[in-house]
């Protein structure tokens, strides 16, 4: 009984709005009325597999999405190890603040304080001005970079935990059988740690699959989440827009199944 609500509302907010996504998918649109047709069918699929430009769109998405992880995943693990195995009590307190700070504040408002800053004439041109140098302006690039500021928490703290739960006396240990910082490292902390590091992938590579205001305020490229946005609104091609949104989706799934095998579930 107690577990009643929610796993109702499990089934029908979330399970049931992925079968009526999948369904949806299944539609077409008549080209002459502009009505969908509720006639099942994978002319949507085919669409997306035979046009070009959706494959590249996919690609795109995928390829940024990894990026944004590995450089996270890099970022975060000096300052969460530092945070774990370092830091002093009070040290450690006051800095994993810091690191969910950010998410206190509204999402819109980070990323048009990032468009500011890269914007030709924003703060970031004009301290490089004096080095004959520029910042990436909008793009892929300025993409890349608003997103891995944006879901760096999402990576520190499963690390952090990940790190936390290793004995020191383990550390200790390769240091007294000789092991130098970087074998340490390389053989000790960093295969205890990589479930969490997984753990912490699922979160920036699945957020910024699906994400679309980003990329519409950064750069005039296309990703998945914006030919979605346009084929529900605009275009009023909900069909096409259900079946691309079943890609993402699809990728999950697999990178789910990847990550349980890490173990890191473990660490979430």
């Amino acid at each position: 009984m107690l577990l009643a609500g929610p796993v109702g509302w499990l089934l029908i907010a979330y399970i049931g709005s992925l079968v009526v996504l999948f369904v949806a998918a299944l539609w077409r649109l008549d080209p002459f009325t502009a009505e969908i047709v509720k006639d099942l069918g994978f002319q949507n699929f085919e669409t997306l597999w035979q046009e070009d430009v959706y494959r590249e769109i996919a690609q795109r998405t995928v390829i940024i999405a990894a990026l944004v992880t590995v450089a996270d995943a890099l970022l975060a693990f000096p300052i969460a190890f530092y945070m774990a195995k370092v830091a002093r009590p009070r040290v450690r307190a006051v800095m994993l603040v810091m690191v969910l700070m950010p998410l206190w504040s509204s999402y819109l408002v980070k990323v048009y304080a990032w468009r500011t800053i890269l914007n030709e004439e924003g703060i970031l041109n004009w301290l490089l001005d004096p080095f004959g140098a520029e910042g990436p302006g909008f793009g892929n690039v300025a993409t890349w970079l608003v997103f891995t500021y944006l879901w760096l928490p999402f990576m520190i703290v499963p690390i952090y935990a990940g790190l936390e739960r290793i004995p020191n006396s383990l550390l200790d240990a390769s240091g007294d059988l000789g092991g130098r910082p970087w074998m340490t490292f390389r053989r000790v902390v960093l295969p205890l740690a990589f479930p969490a590091v997984v753990a912490g992938s699922i979160f920036t590579f699945s957020l910024t699959l699906g994400d679309y205001i980003t990329p519409t305020l950064v750069s005039s490229t296309q990703f998945i989440g914006n030919v979605v946005y346009d084929n529900v609104g605009v275009a009023n091609n909900l069909p096409l827009a259900a079946a691309f949104a079943t890609v993402p989706v699809a990728i999950m799934i697999v990178y789910l199944f990847v990550a349980r095998r890490l173990g890191a579930f473990e660490n979430l």
